[in-house]
């Protein structure tokens, strides 16, 4: 999100939204919210205290966060947030969508720079991201410099040793395609994965990470489901892309990482596998992916 959406969205006020979901029953292992931003203000939680929000994860063992940056105030949030609470690491980048802005006013490449001087600035910086391409908000005269700094993130997050968070929308054959003609870092996480079942197994024949959101328990999600369901279990991450795309029943309501129960215990209904299982291999992905912490 841009600084000024940031900004949009911090000026509401709890009154804005209905209130918050009710907690759904605890998982019986931890997971790890491999993908949020609590630093986007929306419902009860506001900016910049996540305490509320990690408190809430925790008491239904969702024990970690991977807070995820798209635009330079956004990411120093998440790596000053990743210094003060242990359950927080951080990601860092610009969002696809903003790149074609910074390219019109002349800033993209000190931009990147400055992401790139971020991801060496810390441990707590595990992934480059999210980046990637967006075809549903950019149209075709803001492409190039989307896939300019799709580019440069890749280079940095090879450079630096972290992982790659890719944002795919409705760009599939193009991410594809970058992907395929580039030197790649060792981890590579598609976030809110958003393919089709051959895409999923070509992703999973590579190696790469697909992440699940609260989409995967829409009730139209069924080809959603059934790129889950064709995905190896050593293959997958789950997330809340928090505070949007709250699971199913509370869609349309401010999502927050103490929600990911609804969406890990559909995943294990699609997966054919018992919870607790499903709970144990997301959180050994999540420290493959990320490292642990």
């Amino acid at each position: 999100m841009s600084s000024s959406a940031r900004k949009a969205a911090g000026d509401r006020t709890a009154t804005d939204r209905d209130e918050m979901p009710p907690a759904p029953a605890a998982l019986p292992s931890p997971v790890t919210d491999s993908h949020c931003h609590l630093d986007i203000a929306r419902g009860p939680y506001h900016l910049p205290d996540p305490k509320r929000a990690l408190a809430d994860a925790a008491t239904v063992n969702v024990t970690r966060v991977v807070q995820i940056g798209t635009d330079l105030p956004g990411s120093a949030w998440a790596i000053e947030a990743a210094e003060t609470f242990d359950e927080i690491v951080a990601g860092v980048a610009l969002h696809p969508n903003e790149a074609p802005r910074l390219a019109a006013e002349g800033e993209l490449d000190e931009a990147l720079d400055e992401i790139d001087r971020m991801a060496a600035s810390s441990d707590r910086v595990r992934a480059i991201g999210e980046t990637g391409l967006d075809h549903f908000r950019t149209g075709q005269e803001g492409r190039a410099a989307q896939e300019y700094s799709f580019r440069a993130h890749l280079e940095m997050a090879r450079k630096h040793a972290k992982a790659l968070v890719i944002h795919d929308r409705d760009a599939h054959a193009d991410v594809l395609r970058v992907l395929d003609d580039s030197a790649l870092p060792e981890v590579v996480v598609f976030h809110c994965y958003s393919g089709d079942t051959e895409m999923a197994r070509y992703c999973a024949d590579r190696g790469w990470f697909l992440s699940f959101a609260g989409t995967v328990t829409f009730r139209n999600a069924e080809a959603l489901r059934a790129a889950l369901a064709a995905t190896p279990v050593d293959n997958v991450l789950v997330e809340t892309d928090a505070p949007f795309l709250t699971p199913h029943p509370h869609r349309g309501k401010t999502n927050a990482p103490y929600l990911i129960p609804l969406t890990v215990r559909m995943m294990a209904e699609v997966l054919d596998r018992d919870v607790e299982r499903v709970c144990e291999a997301l959180q050994r992905n999540t420290f493959r992916a990320f490292g642990s912490w």
